[in-house]
């Protein structure tokens, strides 16, 4: 079954999500709300925010590289790099106030 936010996003839609974690303080709190706009790999550059899977793990982390042939290297605010993607889904496009 295939990831509620993915579909979303693929539908063109666009969807505020909230993940757990602590992995990418102190730009996101863990479960902070964000807005996250449907988005081509092309179209993303160092330092974007992104949702996007990875190795079969769906993230919201730091895009820390881009390759014409591998797409965009993923890791978190810590110095963790999780691996290349092209599998990338939503961009943030607004970091919303905890509730």
């Amino acid at each position: 079954m295939m990831n509620w936010k993915i579909q979303k996003l693929l539908n063109g839609e666009t969807i505020v999500s909230k993940e757990p974690g602590n992995s990418m303080l102190p730009i996101l709190k863990s479960k902070q709300p964000v807005v996250l706009a449907p988005v081509d790999w092309e179209d993303c550059d160092t330092g974007d925010i992104v949702f996007c899977k990875v190795r079969g793990n769906c993230f919201t982390h730091l895009v820390k590289g881009k390759n014409a042939k591998r797409g965009l290297l993923i890791g978190n605010n810590r110095g963790h790099l999780n691996g290349w993607t092209k599998k990338v889904y939503g961009k943030v496009v607004e970091i919303l106030p905890m509730s």
